[in-house]
C-alpha cells in the first residue's frame, strides 16, 4: 500500500498541468508522473545560452541568469519558436524569430519592436520549478511548490562529506522504459552475465538471500555476496574471505542508489536516476561519490562506468515488452527478484499502470 510520506508528496497542489501534445505516456500515469521531481541535465552544462530537454514528452529549455536557472516549456509564447533555438543576450535568452528576451524566472523583459511598451504579461514563460543537487538540475512539471518538499528528491549517501569526492558522470541516453532501466539497476542477479567484461566473476553467479525493507519513499535492500567491484584486471582484484555490502536505497519512481563497502573503510556511491525523456526514452544520470582514489583522473571513472551502462543499455533496449509490467502474472520470477517485485508493487501503489499508450 502507499506511504503515508508518499501519498502527501502526490497530494500536494498541483497545475493542474495536461500532458503535451503526442504524449507517450497514459494520460493518468503522466498526470501521476508530473507530480515528481526528475532531472533535466547536469548543472554544468546550463549556462546563459539555452539549452533544450525534454521531460515525460515535455519540451523544455533551461538557461542560467544572474547563477539562477530557468526551466520552462521550449516555446516562445509570442510565435512558437522553440527558444532553445536562440542565443544569449544581455538579461537572459533571446528569441531567435523576433528578438524577445527572456530573464529570470521566464519573464520577458524586452521585446526589440517595441522598447519603450510595457510588455504585458502573457509573453512571459510559465517557468517551472527548479533546483540543483548532486550536480544535477531537478524539475516537476505539476506542482504549486516553488522549491521541491523534503523527501521529494532521492538522499544520497556521503555527498556533502569533505573526504568524499563528488563525481557526477555524463548522461548516456536509453531507448527505453524508465522504469525498466531502474529495475535493472537494482538487480542482484545479472551481474554474471552483463557485467562479466568489466567487474563481475561469470563463475560466481549465485545470489545469497536478501530482504528489502520498505521505506517512507521506496525500499531499501543490502545484499551480501563475495562478488567484488575492482575493475577487471586492477592488482586488488580478488580479496580473500572478504564479504561485499551493497545497500540499495531505491525512491520511488525512477531514483535508486547504491552504497558499496570495499574493503576497510572504503566506500563508492552511485545514484542511478533515470529521467523520463518519454515511455521510450531515458536519459540516465549517474552522480558519484567515493573516499578513495580521489587522485585519480576522472575521465577513468567516466570511461569505466559508461562501459557498464553500456552493458546494461544493451539489455534495457531489448526487453519486450518495453513497459514494467505491474501485475505479477504478465512474467515469471525467482527468488533473486525481491527487489523488483518490490519496485513494482511500490509503482502500482503510486497509482501507476501500464504507462504506454500503445
Amino acid at each position: 500500500m502507499t506511504t503515508a510520506a508518499s501519498t502527501a508528496t502526490l497530494e500536494r497542489p498541483t497545475t493542474g498541468a495536461v500532458p503535451p501534445r503526442g504524449c507517450t505516456f497514459e494520460p493518468e500515469d503522466w498526470a501521476i508522473l508530473a507530480r515528481h521531481w526528475h532531472p533535466v541535465a547536469l548543472s554544468r552544462e546550463v549556462d546563459e545560452k539555452p539549452l533544450g530537454a525534454k521531460l515525460l514528452d515535455q519540451p523544455l529549455v533551461l538557461y542560467r541568469v544572474d547563477g539562477e536557472v530557468v526551466v520552462a516549456p521550449d516555446v516562445c509564447p509570442h510565435r512558437g519558436v522553440p527558444l532553445s533555438m536562440g542565443t544569449a543576450g544581455e538579461g537572459g535568452v533571446v528569441c531567435a524569430y523576433h528578438g524577445l528576451t527572456f530573464g529570470k524566472g521566464g519573464k520577458c523583459v524586452h521585446v526589440p519592436a517595441h522598447p519603450s511598451r510595457d510588455i504585458p504579461a502573457r509573453l512571459s514563460l510559465k517557468a517551472y520549478p527548479s533546483v540543483e543537487r548532486y550536480g544535477l538540475v531537478w524539475t516537476c512539471l505539476d506542482t504549486e511548490d516553488t522549491a521541491p518538499p523534503p523527501g521529494a528528491i532521492a538522499d544520497m549517501p556521503h555527498w556533502d562529506e569533505p573526504e568524499f569526492q563528488q563525481i557526477v558522470c555524463p548522461w548516456i541516453d536509453i531507448n527505453g522504459f524508465a522504469g525498466r532501466q531502474l529495475e535493472g539497476f537494482l538487480d542482484v542477479a545479472h551481474f554474471a552475465f552483463v557485467h562479466h567484461a568489466t567487474f563481475a566473476d561469470p563463475n560466481n553467479a549465485e545470489v545469497p538471500t536478501y530482504t528489502p525493507r520498505r521505506t517512507d519513499y521506496g525500499f531499501e535492500a543490502e545484499y551480501w555476496s563475495s562478488v567484488g567491484n575492482y575493475p577487471i584486471g586492477v592488482s586488488q582484484r580478488g580479496v580473500p574471505g572478504f564479504n561485499w555490502l551493497r545497500h540499495f536505497r531505491c525512491h520511488l519512481p525512477f531514483t535508486a542508489t547504491l552504497e558499496i563497502h570495499f574493503p576497510g573503510k572504503d566506500r563508492l556511491v552511485i545514484m542511478n536516476a533515470a529521467s523520463p525523456v518519454s515511455a521510450r526514452v531515458t536519459r540516465l544520470f549517474a552522480p558519484i561519490g567515493r573516499n578513495f582514489d580521489t587522485d585519480l583522473p576522472v575521465q577513468d571513472v567516466y570511461d569505466f562506468n559508461l562501459r557498464i551502462f553500456e552493458e546494461d543499455k544493451a539489455i534495457v533496449e531489448a526487453q519486450m515488452p518495453e513497459w514494467l509490467p505491474l501485475d505479477p502474472a504478465e512474467e515469471a520470477h525467482i527468488p533473486a527478484d525481491m527487489s523488483s517485485m518490490t519496485y513494482r508493487r511500490g509503482l502500482k501503489a503510486l497509482g501507476l499502470n501500464r504507462f504506454f499508450t500503445c
